[in-house]
């Protein structure tokens, strides 16, 4: 089981209290390897970890594969992280534009320059990958894209069964993963996309046989699904089904510790009003109260409006939906000429040029 990085969610309040409710992966938000190498601020805070957290997980976007290469010794050397997952399947046009994310699995000398630098820099450490099946339906790249991971030593790879293209929208496209499995037999497959509740979870495995679910949006508001996960994996019937009150104290540790991880509380609070929705999501919550907690600014207010809520209400049924962003993209903003030739591996120019952090 792994949570998905999610840009301003996976920081490690968040991942502590997915962590708490089982075993798994829990990866931090990705990070540009432009900003790790020249140790950006902003970086190196994205990059703390909880002192709970074993193993450390950091993933990692690039497009040009000396920096990606320096930023993997970076981490191995300095002891930063402990696992190291590449980034081939970002589909935001910040990203896609410099030729990343979802993009780059199109270039296919390209991408084996960038694993190959690596694997080589990650010395024990195991480096993953995370993709999407490619750009577009005419653009395919997952089955090339596994193949070359293979034989560049990745230890796994999870494929988003979803295009660039469709962004968050439809349905993902399971068959996928199971073509992947079957591509690439040698390394673990974990499936990503549409995992809403444990049992999807369960459908999933089954039906392409993958060896392990990466969860992100499934989580949001919940990170309960992992003890869920946890449950089925091992035959165990239980799901959690916490009252408004339980989710409540969940709401405020978590506010608080992302007041710890910022260390400025009105910074903090503005940061979790964006949870307020997804953990009150199908809850009988009036519209006055949800304003009042999703627009608090400062600790004592948001507690003071979670008081307010009804502790004894239970788990509202038909909850296992969608969350967060959906809908599909338009079309995919790549660089000029980006899909003229697959085999050309020169990194744009100005592909590196982010180096906000994440």
């Amino acid at each position: 089981m792994v949570l998905a990085p999610m840009a301003g969610i996976t920081n490690a309040p968040f991942r502590v209290l997915c962590r708490e409710q089982g075993a798994g992966l829990f990866v931090c938000e990705m990070i540009t390897t432009r900003a790790l190498v020249e140790r950006n601020p902003k970086t190196f805070r994205m990059i703390r970890f909880a002192e709970s957290e074993q193993p450390r997980s950091i993933q990692l976007y690039g497009v040009d594969p000396a920096t990606v290469g320096r930023a993997v010794r970076m981490i191995a050397d300095e002891d930063l992280a402990d696992h190291i997952d590449l980034n081939f399947g970002c589909p935001v046009p910040k990203v896609t534009r410099r030729g990343g994310g979802s993009a780059l699995p199109y270039k296919r000398r390209l991408l084996r320059r960038i694993l190959r630098e690596a694997v080589a820099g990650a010395g024990p450490l195991p480096v993953t990958m995370k993709m999407r099946m490619g750009i577009d339906d005419d653009h395919l790249t997952y089955l090339d894209a596994g193949r070359i991971a293979v034989e560049e030593g990745v230890a796994a790879i999870a494929l988003h069964a979803r295009t660039a293209k469709q962004h968050y929208g439809g349905v993902a496209d399971w068959d996928a993963i199971a073509r992947l499995k079957e591509a690439v037999p040698e390394i673990p497959v974990l499936g990503n996309g549409d995992i809403w509740c444990a049992d999807d979870a369960l459908r999933m495995v089954a039906r392409t046989g993958c060896d392990g679910v990466v969860v992100g949006r499934g989580c949001l508001g919940r990170p309960w699904l992992f003890r869920d996960l946890g449950n089925a994996f091992n035959g165990i019937a239980d799901r959690v089904r916490p009252t408004l009150g339980e989710v409540a104290a969940v709401m405020a540790r978590h506010a608080e510790g992302l007041t710890h991880c910022f260390d400025q509380e009105r910074y903090a609070v503005a940061d979790f009003r964006k949870h307020v929705g997804w953990y009150l999501k199908g809850f009988a919550v009036g519209g006055e109260l949800r304003r009042e907690l999703a627009t608090a600014e400062s600790l004592d207010g948001l507690r003071a409006g979670l008081a307010r809520l009804d502790h004894d209400q239970p788990w509202p049924a038909n909850t296992d939906t969608p969350r967060g962003k959906s809908g599909e993209r338009g079309k995919v903003q790549l660089p000029d000429g980006w899909l003229d030739d697959p085999w050309d591996s020169v990194v744009p120019e100005d592909a590196e040029s982010d180096i906000s952090g994440g």
